[in-house]
């Protein structure tokens, strides 16, 4: 079997290039996609606690060590934590809960899943909103919940710590003022955001980019985005008897990104995990350039609403 190839974090850790994301995964439909990405060769999932899916996605991975198929540190498993637990206070206590949730003694890479924090209710209330309908946020410095998150790697809960949907200045912050380099940054990334700044940035500091979207959520119906359905990337596709989806993701690993697609489609989880057999020339990868506009799928308005000092991109990366 053919696994990813992978890459050597700045903790001497290994990650694997691409992963599977479980966002909307739920039920079994969560555990059947796991079970079945484990099966063809992916070792890197990507949950959060915002997911609900931990126990599914968990019990997937406990099921096949006990087939056999894989043992625990063949697996690279990546989840988050939630805004709502950025209060210094409540770090160890939910991760602890995230690992019973997946029935296993350690997470590989622990994210902070945004640098702005929301208001803390109970460990259910994931979008606490006040009777007007607005979403409550907190001025928690994401510098102190990330000191926490350090605790965590200490304490042998979380193999690696990282972020996810921070800008360059605010990563540079957390570099200037940490114990435990971040291994990643995780953030939107597909041609159409292809994040070549944000990425060089990191590169630059020894921090991964790992990302999530890189199909831009196709929609057949409307045939967008036109990454996938354009007769530009069907040609490109068509000359190495690919689909425009592996297309795109063999463009964003050329790129030096790790991309999560999301599926809980067999074929199309197979379909994602099969691009390390081609590669695209400089000129099939300037198609892909082309498509770059910097629009996000994915823009968090309800916290761009609230002009709040930690909104990740009020700035150009």
């Amino acid at each position: 079997m053919k696994l990813a190839p992978t890459v050597k974090l700045n903790n001497g850790y290994e990650m694997p290039i691409l992963g599977l994301g479980t966002y909307n995964s739920k039920d079994n439909e969560g555990e059947a996609a796991v079970k079945h990405a484990i099966d063809i060769g992916y070792r890197h999932i990507d949950t959060a606690y915002f997911y609900q899916n931990e126990a599914e996605v968990g019990k997937a991975i406990r099921d096949k060590i006990a087939e056999g198929v894989v043992k625990r540190d063949d697996i690279f498993l990546v989840t988050k934590l939630w805004n709502v637990f950025h209060d210094p206070e409540l770090v160890e206590g939910i991760c602890r809960k995230q690992l019973n949730n997946f029935g296993l003694e350690y997470i590989d890479l622990y994210l902070m899943h945004m640098p702005v924090g929301y208001k803390y209710v109970d460990e259910n209330t994931l979008m606490p909103k006040d009777e007007n309908d607005v979403l409550q946020l907190s001025d928690v410095d994401y510098l102190d919940t990330y000191k926490a998150m350090e605790k965590l790697v200490k304490l042998g809960l979380v193999r690696s710590i990282g972020v996810s949907n921070f800008n360059s200045e605010q990563l540079a912050r957390v570099l200037a003022n940490c114990e435990i380099k971040p291994v990643t940054n995780q953030v939107e990334c597909s041609p159409a955001l292809n994040q070549k700044a944000l990425t060089a940035f990191c590169k630059k500091n020894d921090v991964t980019l790992t990302g999530y979207t890189p199909l831009g959520k196709p929609k057949p119906d409307v045939q967008k985005p036109d990454f996938i359905y354009s007769p530009e990337v069907t040609a490109i596709a068509k000359k190495y008897g690919k689909t425009t989806p592996q297309v795109v993701l063999r463009y964003l690993v050329g790129l030096g990104v790790i991309p999560i697609p999301k599926s809980s489609n067999t074929n199309r989880i197979s379909e994602n995990f099969n691009i390390f057999d081609f590669e695209l020339t400089a000129e099939e990868m300037s198609v892909l350039d082309g498509y770059h506009t910097g629009d996000r799928v994915v823009p968090l308005n309800l916290i761009k609403g609230q002009n709040h000092k930690y909104y990740p991109f009020a700035i150009e990366f």
